[in-house]
């Protein structure tokens, strides 16, 4: 990994974040404040990401292999290596912790970084969701683990307000998987539901889950459970069609088989029709988590097709996006947007991509708990320096020795790694000085992981904005709302895009949380209460509402 740039760090980072106030040629100055603040923040995120790619693009592995502690700035090195976890916590959430004593430098560049990344609403309260959320019917929580549940209530309420703003009742839930938002938006809301995903084997099993919640409907009459009477469920089963998304197809053919191919045949379009769905009807289309390129691709289909009149989108996977051109017609995944494409250094390695997709909040509690989760950091770069040693052919094979590799000791942890690098623990020699000496340094490697995980959000930022860019380029209302808990839901800004205003839809939007039917459900949901999103902030919303945004 090369090193930093020449220079101080200081001015560097603080003429990275000075904005429009950066000393420009006048032409430049004035084409910067003729940008919208997106493009501007767009900019300044990637100058950031540009004076720190080195670090960003470092792979933790590495630590040891390529001396990544001696590349950093030599006036963080003293600060960072004397640092409690807790005091790591502070400088990640944007407090000094208890006694901390940073350099300008450092404080400069983590002022940045978070400065620079999109809110993402308050985490607080508890870092795991309630064990079953009060607010689903006990029928629509079976085989849904708590995350999901939290996430397709949230998801299905702000579906429900665009469906009342734009009078659409019908739902295209692309990516659906076994069926789960679709089972909600279908039986607990009454909305007219097809689920498409491009494995057959989720379409079957999904189909199968609708068919036991038929079942028990059919015993209970429809009946609503007894805590909520007047929520009865409706006999309303989602429709669902096996097939995945081809994103250079017009929006009239954009399905193609389902790979595996499931028992079901793959049923008509959704989107097909002359102007509409498939009887020429208007759709609502969402993908929660919708994984790499299958976000821009169901985004470049909003577009262009008259059929989708708003589209309320989550993306993961942010390292499977495309960057480089692929077939013809096929849009990339990363940058989407003329705007992001025409900014030199938009590019984000595989490395940064990654990093954006981290649980920063889950990270900060690890720090604050000093959680042992934290060595399998340290762990993991000793036994890739073990492995280059004997033979650097096998760098950076993915190996995985465990889930619980915190709860090992390192030898232990090295029987088990080893053998997945086809070598022979017994010939290793784990208790030398050497694997002691890289054992001593997991303070360090824990604090060049703080520091990638300061400009993670920063990333993610940069890739939803380039989203939100593309549909302002093509003349729609958008915005970006951090919709989930991120304590136990990381990916929880939603892309939400319209033909028509939003300023209706999101009003309000981050206080209707989580409705309280009782005094036993506000008890028992202070967590979520807690993890109400807040209010969307520039670049989050409509500029005012009937404005189109150019």
């Amino acid at each position: 990994m090369p090193g930093f740039p020449p220079g101080p760090v200081t001015s560097r980072v603080l003429e990275g974040t000075a904005m429009a106030a950066a000393p420009h040629p006048s032409t430049h100055l004035q084409q910067h404040l003729e940008q919208s603040p997106e493009q501007r923040r767009a900019a300044d995120i990637i100058h950031l990401l540009m004076l720190y790619r080195p670090l960003l693009d470092a792979f933790i592995i590495d630590f040891f292999t390529e001396g990544l502690w001696a590349q950093l700035p030599p006036a963080w090195q003293p600060a960072l290596a004397s640092a409690t976890p807790v005091q790591l916590a502070g400088l990640l959430g944007g407090c000094g912790g208890p006694r901390a004593a940073w350099p300008l430098s450092l404080l400069a560049f983590a002022a940045a970084a978070r400065a620079l990344a999109f809110p993402r609403g308050r985490p607080g309260g508890s870092p795991r969701p309630p064990c079953q959320s009060s607010h689903l019917h006990p029928l629509l929580r079976r085989h849904v683990k708590p995350k999901k549940q939290h996430e397709i209530q949230r998801l299905s309420k702000l579906l429900l307000r665009l469906s009342q703003a734009t009078g659409c009742e019908r739902v295209v839930d692309i990516g659906a998987g076994q069926g789960h938002l679709s089972r909600f938006l279908a039986f607990g809301l009454g909305m007219s539901v097809t689920a498409v995903d491009g494995d057959g084997r989720l379409v079957s099993l999904a189909e199968r889950f609708d068919q036991e919640l038929l079942r028990e409907l059919g015993k209970t009459r429809g009946l609503g459970h007894k805590k909520n009477p007047s929520h009865p469920l409706t006999p309303r089963a989602p429709q669902h069609i096996a097939g995945h998304l081809d994103p250079a197809a017009p929006w009239g053919e954009f399905l193609l088989p389902p790979n595996p191919p499931g028992p079901s045949p793959a049923a008509r379009n959704p989107l097909g029709g002359p102007g509409g769905s498939e009887d020429g009807g208007q759709v609502l289309v969402t993908g929660l988590h919708a994984c790499g390129d299958l976000s821009p691709a169901l985004l470049c289909h909003f577009a262009r097709s008259p059929a989708v009149v708003a589209v309320a989108l989550v993306g993961c996977c942010y390292m499977k996006l495309s960057t480089a051109p692929q077939s013809p017609g096929c849009p990339l995944g990363y940058p989407l947007s003329t705007s992001v494409a025409a900014l030199p250094g938009h590019q984000l390695s595989y490395r940064a991509r990654e990093a954006a997709c981290h649980a920063l909040e889950e990270f900060e509690g690890r720090l604050r708990g000093g959680s042992r989760h934290l060595r399998a950091h340290c762990y993991r770069a000793t036994l890739e320096s073990l492995i280059c040693t004997i033979d650097p052919s096998k760098r950076h094979l993915g190996l995985q020795p465990g889930r619980k590799a915190h709860a090992l000791s390192f030898p232990q942890y090295a029987h088990l790694g080893l053998p997945l690098a086809g070598l022979d623990p017994a010939r290793v020699p784990l208790d030398s000085e050497a694997v002691g000496a890289m054992l001593e340094q997991q303070h360090k490697v824990v604090a060049f992981c703080t520091l990638v995980q300061l400009l993670a959000p920063a990333v993610e930022t940069l890739i939803l904005l380039d989203r939100l860019l593309y549909l302002r380029e093509q003349g729609f209302h958008c915005a970006l709302v951090p919709l989930f808990n991120p304590q136990f839901s990381p990916r929880n800004l939603v892309l939400v895009g319209a033909r028509t205003p939003l300023a209706t839809v999101l009003a309000g939007l981050d206080k209707d949380s989580e409705d309280r039917d009782s005094s036993e459900d506000r008890h028992s949901s202070k967590d979520e209460v807690l993890g109400e999103a807040e209010s969307p902030r520039e670049g989050q919303s409509p500029h005012s509402p009937g404005h189109r945004p150019q």
